[in-house]
C-alpha cells in the first residue's frame, strides 16, 4: 500500500512534481498538490539562487549619497533605477557578503571596506523560492567596473539620499528589491 506524502507545515501535500522549463539561471517547477480543504491543485514555482542586493553610501562634506545603476530589463521592456544587485550561480559556495563585495564592483567599480548585512527577504513567495540578502556599503573607493556581457547597458549615477527617497516616492524607483533593502536599512536606523 502506497502512502500518502506528509503534509507541510502549511497544510499542503505535494503529490507529484515535475520541471517544466530550466535554464542556467532558472528552474519552473509544476506540482500537483493537496490543499488543506482536501481538494487538488497546479502550483507553478519558480526556482532561482539566492541574491544579493547593496546601498553603496558614500559620505561626505555634501552629505550622504547613494550609488545607484540604470539598466534595461527586457521582460518589462524599460529601462530601470536599481540598487547594485546579483546572484553568483556559478559560486552557490561564495557567502552572501562575498557576493555582494563581488556584485558591488562588477556592476559599479566601487570597493566597500565595511558590508554590514541588513537582512533577509524574499522577491515573491507566492511564486518564487529566491530569496536574497541586503547590505549596506561604506567605507567605498571607486575602481573600474568588471560588466559581465549582459551588463554592458548599465550606466552608474550617485544621488543624494533624499534624492533616492524622492525617486522612490514619485514612482521613478519601481523596483521592489531596490525598494525593500531601502526600507530594511532604514528600519535599521542605518540611513
Amino acid at each position: 500500500m502506497t502512502q500518502r506524502p506528509t503534509p507541510d507545515a502549511g497544510g499542503y501535500t505535494t503529490l507529484s512534481t515535475r520541471t517544466a522549463y530550466e535554464n542556467p539561471w532558472t528552474r519552473v517547477r509544476e506540482d500537483i498538490i493537496l490543499r488543506p480543504n482536501g481538494r487538488e491543485g497546479l502550483y507553478g514555482v519558480v526556482e532561482r539562487g539566492d541574491f544579493v542586493v547593496i546601498l553603496p553610501l558614500w559620505e561626505g562634506p555634501e552629505g550622504p549619497r547613494v550609488t545607484l545603476i540604470r539598466q534595461y530589463r527586457y521582460p518589462i521592456q524599460k529601462r530601470m533605477w536599481e540598487l547594485p544587485m546579483g546572484m553568483w550561480e556559478n559560486r552557490p559556495d561564495a557567502t552572501p557578503e562575498e557576493v555582494a563585495r563581488g556584485e558591488l564592483r562588477e556592476e559599479t567599480g566601487i570597493m566597500a571596506a565595511q558590508m554590514r548585512d541588513a537582512g533577509l527577504m524574499y522577491q515573491g513567495a507566492g511564486y518564487t523560492t529566491q530569496k536574497g540578502r541586503a547590505f549596506l556599503a561604506t567605507g567605498l573607493t571607486q575602481g573600474s567596473h568588471q560588466r559581465e556581457e549582459t551588463e554592458e547597458d548599465i550606466t552608474c549615477h550617485t544621488v543624494t539620499l533624499p534624492e533616492m527617497e524622492a525617486m522612490i516616492l514619485d514612482g521613478r524607483i519601481t523596483c521592489m528589491v531596490t525598494i525593500a533593502a531601502f526600507g530594511l536599512i532604514r528600519a535599521r536606523g542605518w540611513i
